[in-house]
C-alpha cells in the first residue's frame, strides 16, 4: 500500500497538508487574459495547483447532429451538440505552455486532463508533473495506459465508475508504469446533489484500493470538501471562475475567488482539528484543569466532627481531593478544625487515606 504520491515539489497523502486544485476547465471563456487572471487568482486564493483540460472538439467527439451526439437528460447543456459544447469549452493548446510558465513563477503546479494520445504527447513537451484521468475517460484503458507510460503520477477521477471499472483503471495504470496513483471520489452530476455525494466511500476506497483518495467536487458551496477532509481526503479539486454571473459551460458550479479562499481556509482549519489520537490534556486544556470539581469543606467543621453531605461537597475548583473519594470521606472524622471554603485533603481526615 502506498499512502502518498509526489506531485512536483509536494508529497500528497495521509498525514500531509491537503493538496488543493483549482480546475479552470471552460471558465477561461476563450480569453487568454481571463485564463491568466484565473491562474493568478488561484494562487491568491491559496490553491496548490491549477488544472487544465487538453482537448479539441475533434479529439473528444465528432461533429454530428444525430440524436446521440445531442445533450439531454436534464443537464445544464440540454439541447446542445457535444461538438458545439466542446468548441466553446476547450482551451487553445498554444496557451497552455505559457500558462505553465506563469504557474511555475507563482509556485503553483500546473497539470491537465488529456483526452487523447496526442494531448499526452503535447503535455509531455510542457513537462507537466502529473496527469488527471477525467471521470468520463476512466473506461478508456488505452488512454489510461498511455498516460501511465509517461511514468508520472496519475490522478484518476471516479465519477459514475463501478468498483470493477476503478480496479481496471488502477491495474492498467500500475502495469503501464505510473509513478503513483491517487483516486478522486467524484459525482459527475453538474451540479452534484449533496445527498448523492456518498462521501463515506472515501475511507472505503482507501481500504479497498490501498492508495490515497481525494475528492473532485461538483456540489455548490464548500461543505462537501470540508466533510471529505474530515473523512481522510488528501486532495480537493474544485472548479474555479472569476464570476458566476458570466455564463459559461462550467460557471454555475464553480467557486469565485473569495469562496475558493474561504474553502482553503476552512480546509486548513479542518486539518488542524483532525490532529492525532489523544486522550491526555492538551496544552490549551491545561489552563482549564484548575477549574475542575473537587471536594471542599463548605461549613466550618470542628476537630472530631463527622464529615457528611452537608459539610463536604464536590464543587469547583480543583484544589481538593478528587470527587471519587467522597464515599470514602463520608462518615469519617475531621483531624483538625477546618474553616468553610477549605479544599479537603487527606491530612484533614483522621487516619488519612485508607488502602
Amino acid at each position: 500500500m502506498s499512502d502518498s504520491i509526489r506531485i512536483g515539489r509536494r508529497v500528497v497523502g495521509a498525514g500531509k497538508p491537503v493538496y488543493i486544485v483549482a480546475e479552470i476547465s471552460a471558465n477561461h471563456r476563450q480569453s487568454y487574459g481571463e485564463a491568466v487572471r484565473l491562474v493568478r487568482a488561484a494562487k491568491d486564493a491559496g490553491a496548490d495547483a491549477v488544472k487544465l483540460q487538453t482537448l479539441t472538439p475533434d479529439t473528444i467527439t465528432m461533429k454530428s447532429d444525430r440524436s446521440w451526439f445531442r445533450v439531454g437528460g436534464g443537464t445544464l447543456w440540454d439541447g446542445r451538440t457535444l461538438y458545439d459544447l466542446y468548441e466553446e469549452a476547450y482551451m487553445p493548446w498554444e496557451w497552455q505552455p505559457k500558462l505553465k510558465v506563469i504557474a511555475d513563477e507563482l509556485g503553483l503546479d500546473l497539470f491537465s486532463s488529456p483526452f487523447d494520445p496526442t494531448a499526452v504527447d503535447f503535455l509531455e513537451t510542457m513537462g507537466v508533473p502529473a496527469y488527471k484521468v477525467a471521470s468520463f475517460e476512466i473506461v478508456d484503458l488505452p488512454l489510461v495506459e498511455r498516460m501511465a507510460r509517461t511514468h508520472k503520477p496519475l490522478i484518476i477521477s471516479t465519477g459514475m465508475a463501478t468498483q470493477r471499472e476503478i480496479r481496471d483503471a488502477v491495474e492498467t495504470a500500475r502495469a503501464g508504469g505510473a509513478r503513483g496513483i491517487l483516486l478522486l471520489k467524484c459525482n459527475s452530476g453538474y451540479p452534484a446533489p449533496p445527498e448523492e455525494m456518498n462521501l463515506r466511500t472515501i475511507p472505503d476506497m482507501r481500504r479497498r484500493f490501498r492508495i490515497p483518495v481525494g475528492l473532485s467536487d461538483h456540489t455548490l458551496g464548500i461543505s462537501a470538501p470540508i466533510a471529505a477532509v474530515a473523512l481522510g481526503a488528501c486532495m480537493i479539486e474544485k472548479h474555479f471562475t472569476m464570476s458566476r454571473t458570466v455564463p459559461g459551460p462550467d460557471s454555475a458550479f464553480s467557486l469565485e475567488p473569495p469562496e475558493f479562499k474561504a474553502m482553503v481556509e476552512a480546509i486548513r482549519t479542518a486539518e488542524k482539528t483532525l490532529g492525532t489520537v489523544r486522550y491526555a490534556p492538551t496544552p490549551a486544556e491545561a489552563k482549564s484543569r484548575p477549574f475542575r470539581r473537587s471536594l471542599f469543606v463548605v461549613q466550618d467543621v470542628k476537630k472530631g466532627e463527622i464529615f457528611n453531605r452537608n459539610n463536604v461537597r464536590s464543587i469547583r475548583p480543583a484544589n481538593g481531593l478528587l470527587p471519587r473519594f467522597l464515599p470514602a470521606i463520608l462518615g469519617r472524622k475531621a483531624a483538625a478544625d477546618i474553616l468553610r471554603g477549605t479544599p479537603l485533603s487527606w491530612d484533614l481526615v483522621q487516619g488519612g487515606r485508607r488502602r
